[in-house]
């Protein structure tokens, strides 16, 4: 589990092939001298993966074919720079909202604007995950965790505040880059958890299993 708080923009040292379709990605970053052993997770433009290596300055992931394939990480190569964030521990405090680092498809930037210090930033979404997206509410872009400004039939916009120009690499993205997106959870949840009823709502009762007959079983007609 994430919070969508970048904390340090690594970059990409090496790409390679590590069988099955897989890329092993190997990245410099400062926090690979710090709490990030062989078997760890950490989340690259939010994605999660697993850290197989570690030499002190630089990590080495693996991003296997089924992730490359949901997120934006297979265009990745070498110089490029991606957000990189290390799991919440127990007891840490959840400054931006519960990210899981499981990318649930990837936008496009389809405009940018700046207003006095902001950047607005409008991400063009697959509809599927349009109905997930809701003013005000929160969203995971490439691992940055940021509120909904506005959303309309193609996409939404976000505003970005000078610090989250410079902490993470959203900023310097131009117009057409791809973007990994994660949306709420909680949504998909409630979601999953209402569909059986609302489909028995939208059922004939007899098909739903309501009959005269199991009405009079049941004392509800004679």
């Amino acid at each position: 589990m994430f919070t969508g708080l970048i904390e340090d923009i690594g970059h990409i040292e090496a790409v390679a092939a590590a069988g099955e379709g897989a890329r092993r990605l190997a990245i410099s970053t400062r926090l690979a001298g710090e709490d990030l052993p062989v078997g760890a997770s950490l989340a690259v433009d939010g994605t999660c993966l697993t850290v197989v290596e570690n030499a002190g300055d630089r990590v080495a992931l693996v991003a296997a074919a089924e992730t490359l394939a949901c997120t934006s990480l297979g265009g990745l190569a070498a110089g490029a720079r991606v957000n990189l964030e290390r799991p919440l521990r127990l007891g840490d405090r959840l400054g931006g909202h519960m990210v899981a680092g499981h990318v649930d498809g990837v936008g496009r930037i389809s405009a940018l604007g700046h207003r006095g210090e902001a950047l607005d930033v409008t991400i063009e979404t697959p509809p599927a995950l349009l109905r997930y997206v809701v003013p005000k509410g929160s969203i995971a872009i490439d691992g940055i965790s940021l509120t909904v400004n506005t959303v309309d039939a193609h996409g939404f916009a976000v505003s970005l505040i000078p610090h989250t120009q410079t902490a993470t690499t959203l900023g310097d993205k131009p117009v057409g880059t791809p973007v990994n997106l994660e949306v709420d959870l909680v949504g998909k949840y409630i979601e999953q958890l209402v569909e059986p009823y609302r489909a028995m709502r939208e059922q004939p009762a007899a098909a739903a299993g309501l009959t005269l007959d199991k009405l009079k079983e049941n004392g509800f007609a004679e």
